[in-house]
């Protein structure tokens, strides 16, 4: 049996419709010029986020061992990651359709796109890659508030597959908070969502006062329409990841 097949073999008991999407990392074939890249990423961004991001990422980068001059193996991520929290870092060959994409979640597995941006793409790629995936995402899932907020959001959203309106609702909850999040800590704001975690330039707009911050609104969240294209006028700010998980139970309880 293959290391691929065993991979794949082994997911099976938790996941069905993901299952096809699901791949093994061949980390050995990346080049020296992709390290060289995912350095130069990751360089670029932690002197920003030990200052900016909350204590949780900062603390989670190191938990799951994150290196700035390699591109990480996301076995060896999901071995510091998984007796913490039960998550994984689970390599899936590209954009997921949601149903598969929150089996993945409602089963603590992180699906995550191996292939690294190039050098002309530093700042903005529209897909998402392995530095947006694993630099952006997986500290987080070392928290385990945050996990278990994540885990019963994708128990949520894979529920409400038949009610398009619901779920166009619970991905702006997840846009405000797993991408675009921004907590008060220490009498600051700093950031969490991935999305400003991994942008130099939309993170620094932002700390700059170059979005409207208000307070997290669990109504006007789910009826704030955004860009996915575009830099973001509008975020949310929680006081607690305790907060954004219990959002979430009664978005859940409203969208039935």
């Amino acid at each position: 049996m293959g290391i691929a097949e065993s991979g794949v073999n082994l997911a099976q008991g938790k996941l069905r419709v993901a299952v096809p999407f699901l791949i093994e990392q061949d980390w050995c074939a990346y080049t020296p010029e992709q390290h060289a890249v995912w350095k130069e990423l990751v360089c670029r961004r932690m002197p920003q986020l030990r200052e900016h991001a909350c204590r949780e990422y900062v603390e989670g980068f190191d938990i799951i061992g994150l290196r700035e001059d390699k591109l990480p193996d996301l076995k060896a991520v999901s071995e510091r990651l998984k007796p913490r929290t039960g998550w994984q870092s689970t390599p899936v060959s590209g954009f997921l359709p949601p149903d598969a994409f929150f089996e993945m979640l409602a089963a603590r597995m992180f699906p995550t796109t191996t292939w690294l941006r190039g050098r002309e793409s530093l700042e903005y790629t529209p897909e998402p890659d392995i530095f947006h995936d694993v630099f952006g995402h997986v500290p987080m899932h070392a928290h385990p508030v945050f996990g278990n907020f994540l885990q019963h959001y994708g128990q949520i959203c894979a529920g409400l597959m038949h009610d398009p309106v619901a779920l166009e609702k619970m991905g702006r909850v997840f846009w405000f908070t797993v991408e675009f999040g921004v907590i008060r800590q220490d009498g600051r704001l700093k950031v969490y969502g991935s999305g400003l975690i991994s942008s130099h330039g939309e993170c620094t707009r932002v700390l700059e006062g170059g979005a409207e911050i208000r307070d997290f609104d669990l109504d006007q969240v789910m009826n704030q329409e955004f860009d996915t294209g575009a830099m973001q006028p509008v975020l949310y700010a929680v006081e607690s990841f305790e907060q954004v998980y219990e959002a979430t139970k009664v978005a859940a309880a409203r969208l039935g």
